[in-house]
């Protein structure tokens, strides 16, 4: 079972946008409401990069199951540009 917080699923992902963020890939990232969290398909990233980069930073991130991304319009949660999730097509 997942501890709240600390989920492999999540952590996985961080894992790839630290070395996104460190190839040059990426600028920044963020995963508001971390601590709540419970599974991967619950968390919603935000990431900022140059438009010469997102696509193979999207091509990388893809490894990961369901992930989809789209432009951060609202800007609610976070003010980075993309967000991203792994929820694509999921059902409970």
């Amino acid at each position: 079972m997942a501890q709240v917080g600390n989920v492999l699923e999540i952590n996985e992902v961080k894992d790839k946008l630290e070395t996104l963020k460190h190839q040059g890939l990426i600028s920044a990232w963020e995963l508001p409401y971390e601590n709540i969290l419970t599974r991967l398909t619950a968390a919603v990233f935000f990431v900022s990069a140059d438009e010469a980069n997102t696509e193979k930073a999207w091509e990388e991130l893809a490894q990961f199951p369901r992930m989809h991304y789209q432009k951060n319009e609202d800007k609610t949660l976070s003010a980075l540009p993309w967000r991203v999730e792994f929820n694509k097509d999921f059902e409970l």
